[in-house]
């Protein structure tokens, strides 16, 4: 394990690129990484479909939405929320650097590699917020009727 840490940070110091590889025999599927668990307090809309109050693991996928003109093309990807190892939803996050979250963010952000679920002004909207390897994936979805 200590060879693969150092040759990662070999690499990373050279510029060479590096390709993460998967733990053998996990159910993460190539292009994909596991952002981490979180509780939804009521029924949501993920893309149109329904989501039950639970826990699901958030996993982010290797698809990104067509970016609108002067957007990054790394500005959103799309995010499936799995629940007994089943894709139940699917929907699209807003990718922002902890950096330029800095100077955006005017309340307390969760901490590195935790996340927080807040029901927003007028309890119209669930955000799903995780903070993981550098990024904060903003995840909005609409309350069910």
């Amino acid at each position: 394990m200590k060879c693969v840490v150092l040759a990662g940070l070999l690499a990373a110091t050279l510029g060479w690129p590096v390709v993460p590889v998967s733990a053998q025999g996990s159910s993460t599927p190539a292009g994909s990484a596991v952002l981490g668990s979180v509780t939804l307090t009521r029924k949501v809309l993920a893309d149109g479909q329904p989501l039950a109050p639970g826990t699901y693991q958030v996993r982010l996928t290797a698809d990104q939405p067509k970016p609108v003109v002067g957007q990054s093309p790394d500005a959103e990807r799309y995010v499936e929320f799995v629940r007994g190892g089943k894709v139940v939803g699917r929907e699209v996050a807003t990718v922002i650097s902890n950096t330029d979250m800095a100077t955006l963010a005017k309340y307390r952000r969760p901490t590195a590699n935790s996340s927080r679920v807040e029901t927003l002004k007028g309890a119209d909207y669930l955000r799903v917020w995780i903070n993981r390897s550098g990024n904060n994936y903003l995840i909005h979805l609409p309350s069910a009727a």
